[in-house]
């Protein structure tokens, strides 16, 4: 399994995507995104991606050679078109507005509109933070889970993520989660290694539990906590679909297909100012000594140091490789 640094990683991730047909300036923000995945370990969203990125750019299900289009509709509320391209340059294009209305109003949300995946949410709200506001984003994916009690799937993971500021330009506080109890790429993963899933995980399409993970991903994954996930789940769907026109769980389509109709996904933020109150980072100190006096607990995203150099499979960088040609 050969050792690869993320400088590797990024310039061969920049390379495929420009060999595709994406904009240099897109690939660059794309790639930083691939990085950072990889970087800490979140390899569902970062080479396990790339494939799937190069086949949507050549097919024209992802739009590679697009501006996108910055607007401000109301003082607090940014909105960005990012007009079927990736999610990760149109961010990089609003943020600064986003960041700007914020600081002016206390409070202020930015809608990624017409979006490709966004992959890891923790990705853009860890921006957020790293500027000294607090971040919260939201997004939905292709239909995988079923309301408790039903069989019929109506949203997807719909991952939720959060990152508060230290008030030294770092980060005090982060998760970034699936409402489901686990990420689908975690199943798929298992499929494709043939192996098995814990119970708990998901249901079959009878809806009865199972630790196959062909039979997951024909039924429906299991929301964490049940009713009260469910409701996390509805919630990032209203925000993400209803806040940015974007579409609803129940018409994206396979998120990885080659081909298809362009995912047209919306990523929906929201920015506070932790000045406002006066008493933000005074509480979380409180909140954090109490933890940090528990042996072995800590905050949330806490205490993560990005590794510099990857292992990585010999079929995956193989394939890496030939995709940056």
């Amino acid at each position: 399994m050969p050792e690869v640094t993320l400088d590797q990683i990024e310039k061969a991730t920049h390379a495929a995507l420009t060999y595709h047909g994406a904009e240099p300036w897109i690939a660059t923000e794309v790639a930083r995104a691939v990085r950072a995945a990889e970087s800490v370990g979140n390899k569902i969203c970062g080479l396990y991606y790339l494939e799937s990125y190069c086949q949507q750019l050549k097919s024209g299900r992802v739009k590679g050679d697009v501006e996108p289009v910055v607007s401000r509709p109301r003082p607090g509320a940014i909105s960005v078109d990012a007009r079927y391209g990736f999610a990760q340059p149109a961010f990089a294009r609003a943020l600064p507005q986003a960041l700007d209305a914020a600081r002016e109003n206390g409070t202020a949300t930015l809608a990624i509109c017409h979006a490709h995946t966004c992959t890891s949410l923790g990705y853009f709200t860890e921006q957020i933070a790293r500027a000294g506001l607090i971040g919260i984003g939201f997004t939905n994916a292709s239909p995988i889970v079923a309301p408790p009690g039903g069989k019929t799937r109506i949203i997807g993971t719909n991952p939720i993520a959060f990152s508060a500021p230290d008030g030294q330009g770092g980060i005090a506080m982060q998760f970034d989660q699936s409402t489901t109890t686990v990420a689908l790429g975690k199943i798929t993963m298992a499929k494709a290694a043939g192996e098995a899933i814990p119970l708990g995980w998901a249901v079959d399409a009878n809806g009865e539990p199972t630790t196959d993970p062909a039979a997951a991903i024909a039924g429906s994954l299991v929301s964490t906590g049940g009713y009260k996930g469910w409701g996390f789940g509805l919630m990032a769907e209203l925000l993400a679909a209803g806040m940015t026109g974007g579409v609803v769980s129940r018409d994206v389509k396979p998120l990885k297909a080659p081909e298809g109709p362009p995912h047209d996904l919306g990523q929906f933020y929201i920015l506070m100012d932790p000045d406002v109150s006066g008493a933000f980072f005074d509480r979380m100190a409180q909140v954090q000594a109490a933890i940090d006096a528990e042996e072995g607990a800590r905050m949330p995203g806490v205490g993560k140091k990005p590794m510099q150099v990857i292992a990585v499979e010999d079929n995956v960088w193989e394939l890496v490789q030939s995709l940056a040609r």
